[in-house]
Order: structure tokens, then sequence, then C-alpha cells
């Protein structure tokens, strides 16, 4: 594994789920953090762990929490587009104070986080008219195009002190992928559980993770930590890949993924004429 994927960095690289707990409820996609008080969600909630174990056993890769960045050779010919990266990001980051906070454009994080201490920088996202901010980073979406069947992507800003509590992503039928563009120190400070392991992010570095295992993130430095934060279509056999498509496809067009198209862009019109005024 890559070093921003094992639990300690300075122990030999382990094969995918060596040393890993499987008695830990965390070790499991299918812990929650609530036991469903209605017949209603334990049916649903059934339903969803069949899908997702229909979806783990037709994948293309192992289904782990956390992968080796080599598994996806793309992720290597983005890393070598990390200061490019980085370098948009750095004039970006001089309005950050301006930019939205996740659950101001995607109402679900409301459930996770309602300060203003995790911002974003939207670049691509199901249904969503990124266009004005894509002009702003031209290397940035170049790299993107590096990455098969991706639906979202986003700089994620994480605030000095920042915690997001434990959650779980909606559906595996995708992937996570974080490249580290600003780390503060101490890194171990700064951090993210994903089921039982703890890693740490580094500067052009990739971390890719299954986001339904339970996970939560620490940022206890004094500095800002900065990831590019995108959703891929996991790798699926023929013909079940374009079955999750197709779920991914009708999940683009719910009330919630338009509602944050109309956030996102309200808050480029406003953004944007600020800049168009001070010209």
């Amino acid at each position: 594994m890559s070093s921003g994927t094992v639990l300690n960095p300075d122990e030999p690289a382990k094969k995918a789920g060596e040393g890993i707990d499987f008695d830990n409820p965390l070790a499991s996609r299918r812990h929650r953090l609530k036991a469903p008080r209605h017949l209603g969600v334990r049916l649903g909630r059934s339903l969803g762990n069949a899908i997702e174990s229909f979806v783990a056993a037709r994948s293309v890769h192992p289904d782990v929490a956390v992968y080796d960045s080599g598994t996806f050779p793309w992720a290597e010919r983005v890393e070598k587009n990390w200061r490019a990266i980085r370098a948009e990001l750095d004039v970006i980051m001089a309005r950050r104070e301006s930019m939205p906070s996740f659950h101001e454009i995607l109402a679900e994080a409301g459930t996770i986080t309602t300060d203003n201490q995790w911002k974003t920088f939207f670049l691509l996202g199901p249904g969503m008219d990124c266009r004005k901010n894509q002009e702003q980073c031209p290397m940035t979406m170049r790299a993107l195009k590096e990455i098969p069947d991706i639906k979202t992507a986003f700089f994620s800003i994480l605030s000095p002190k920042k915690h997001i509590p434990a959650h779980r992503g909606a559906f595996n039928g995708v992937l996570r992928y974080h490249l580290g563009l600003i780390v503060p120190e101490p890194k171990e400070e700064c951090r993210i559980r994903i089921g039982t392991q703890i890693c740490h992010w580094e500067e052009g570095k990739s971390l890719i993770f299954d986001d339904t295992y339970n996970h939560e993130v620490w940022n206890d430095t004094e500095g800002y930590r900065v990831v590019l934060f995108v959703d891929f279509v996991r790798p699926m056999r023929s013909p079940h890949d374009q079955w999750v498509k197709g779920l991914l496809s009708l999940a683009a067009r719910t009330p919630w993924l338009k509602e944050a198209d109309g956030k996102q862009k309200k808050w480029e019109k406003k953004f944007y004429q600020s800049d168009a005024k001070k010209r």
C-alpha cells in the first residue's frame, strides 16, 4: 500500500485485509450508527445491503475499505499534475472565505456539518453546471480527464480543528479518491478513519477508498487541509457495469441533487459578479 493508506506508515506494506479486526463492527460496511426503529427502515436497509453485496461481489477489484493506489493506474497520472493543480488551488484559496460551506450546496451534508469550517469549490457534480469554476482551473480539469467515469470533483477545504463525525456514503457503486494538496503538520493530527483503518494524507499522493464504510475525519492542526475530492464509478464486470451506471444516472435526477445545482448556480453568480465589480 502507499504510505497514505496504512495504519502506521513506519510498518511494512500489508496485503488488503491483513491485520484488520473483522470482529470489529466498523470493519463492515453494514455497520450503522443507529439501529432502525421502523419496519420500513429495516426493509429499506436490508434491500440496500443486498444491493451493495451484489455490487461488491461483481466488482473488478477486491472489495476492501482502502485501496492501494496502484490498483488504479490513472492515479499516478493525476499525481504527476499535482503541482499544477496546487498552483490553481493557491489562487482560489485567497478567496476561501467567500466559498460556500459543503452543506450550503448539498443539503444532505447538513447531517454531519453545519458550520463554515468545511468549504468547497465544485468542479463537477451530477446535474451541476460548474463551468465558471472550471474556467479557473484548466490544469485541474485536464488532470480530471484521466479518471474514468468520474462523477463528482471539488476542492475540499477543512479549517483548523475541524472534525467531521462518523458517517457513511449512500452507495458503493462509486469509490472515493483524494489527492493531497495541502496537508498541515503534524501529519498524525490530520487524519481519516475508514472502517478500522487510520489513514494520513500526503501532498501529491492518492488515497482511494470505499466511503460506504463508516469513516470520520479530524484536522487537529493549526493549518488548512485541502484535497481534490473525487467520486468515480466502481469498475464492474460486464454487464453489471451498465446496471450500476444506470442506477447512478437515476440518482442524479433526485430532487436534492437538482437543488444542489440551483444552489451552486446561485453561489457562482454572486461570486463572479463580485469579481466583475472589482475590475
